[in-house]
């Protein structure tokens, strides 16, 4: 046990700038509790995120204000229907004067990118935002340019449901490693809200209070964080039950199309790294693992027409699944 005091100890000095962030935050933002901690976990495990959420719930305020917050480059950029991958990554321009091309690096050149409704823009956009989130890097013509540590895309999209949206390809959405709901706060929430933002100037100072060096070194303690092989059959339980429930005595085969990918294991141990770290311990529980299952999940799991017919989402079988699954 004397390994996990040690690593309790070093979890417990790195993580006093948790509070320190959420209070910086909180200065902005009424309330998302959920919302915030989930983009400080992803931050931590070096992950991406996306946020769904109807118009007006404050998805870009949070995501800019945690920007602020970190004293690190940031940039929005608004995804629109006519947008082009060289408005995002760059471009190559000629210079008539020597006669050779110049690269103009593109706005994704940024540790923070907040890719505001992603689902506006073609695929074609949308698939030139792989090759930065998965490898870290960009090409422009011949050459790689490795991105700024730590790098960070945080998405919003509108629901599918709303006009002018493109649907993101399932092998995009992979790439995010947490998709959250936004969804609209209490009565109680939005009173405060209107005393603090109803006015015409609403501008609120955020200091920057963490630096990158230090996200990198809370990203190294958490990687040392302990994960007993009960819990890590606990993850593959859970991802596998995903994909053949008959073997978990699951009756969910025909509301299931595709199961969670490999990258969701990997996703799920980390995400639940990042939740011990955020409640100062050096060691994992299995309710780290069940409270982050499903924004991990969520966009991995894929229902069949059935399930639609039977209006049962992924969330539905998530939910059953981690209320089945022997926890140990």
């Amino acid at each position: 046990m004397a390994g996990i005091e040690v690593i309790n100890q070093r979890v417990r000095e790195t993580s006093a700038f948790v509070s320190t962030l959420k209070t910086e935050i909180g200065k902005v933002i009424v309330g998302q509790e959920y919302l915030i901690d989930r983009l400080i976990i992803s931050m931590l495990a070096n992950g991406h995120v996306l946020l769904e959420g109807v118009p007006g719930l404050a998805k870009t305020l949070t995501i800019n204000t945690l920007a602020q917050a970190l004293d690190t480059s940031f940039q929005r950029i608004q995804f629109t229907p006519d947008l082009l991958p060289a408005d995002l990554i760059g471009t190559l321009i000629y210079n008539q004067k020597d006669g050779d091309f110049i690269i103009k690096k593109g706005p994704v050149f940024a540790n923070v990118i907040l890719a505001d409704e992603i689902n506006r823009a073609p695929a074609k956009v949308q698939s030139a935002l792989l090759e930065a989130m998965q490898e870290k890097q960009v090409t422009i013509g011949d050459e790689t340019f490795k991105l700024p540590k730590p790098f960070l895309v945080m998405a919003t999209e509108n629901p599918i449901e709303q006009e002018g949206t493109y649907p993101l390809p399932e092998a995009q959405v992979d790439r995010f490693m947490l998709k959250l709901k936004v969804g609209y706060p209490t009565i109680e929430e939005e009173r405060r809200i209107l005393d603090r933002m109803a006015h015409s100037n609403t501008e609120i100072p955020v200091n920057a209070v963490l630096h990158p060096d230090e996200i990198l070194k809370a990203r190294e303690v958490v990687d040392e964080i302990y994960i007993d092989e009960k819990i890590k059959d606990y993850i593959l339980s859970i991802v596998f039950a995903t994909r053949e429930p008959e073997k978990y005595n699951l009756d969910l085969r025909d509301y299931l199309q595709y199961g969670a990918s490999p990258r969701a294991t990997i996703n799920l141990t980390m995400g639940a790294r990042a939740h011990a770290f955020m409640q100062g311990r050096g060691y994992v529980t299995p309710q780290d693992v069940k409270s982050i299952a499903p924004d991990v999940l969520r966009h991995r799991v894929i229902v069949s027409y059935e399930a639609e017919a039977e209006e049962m989402t992924s969330e539905d079988l998530i939910e059953t699944i981690l209320s089945e699954i022997p926890v140990p």
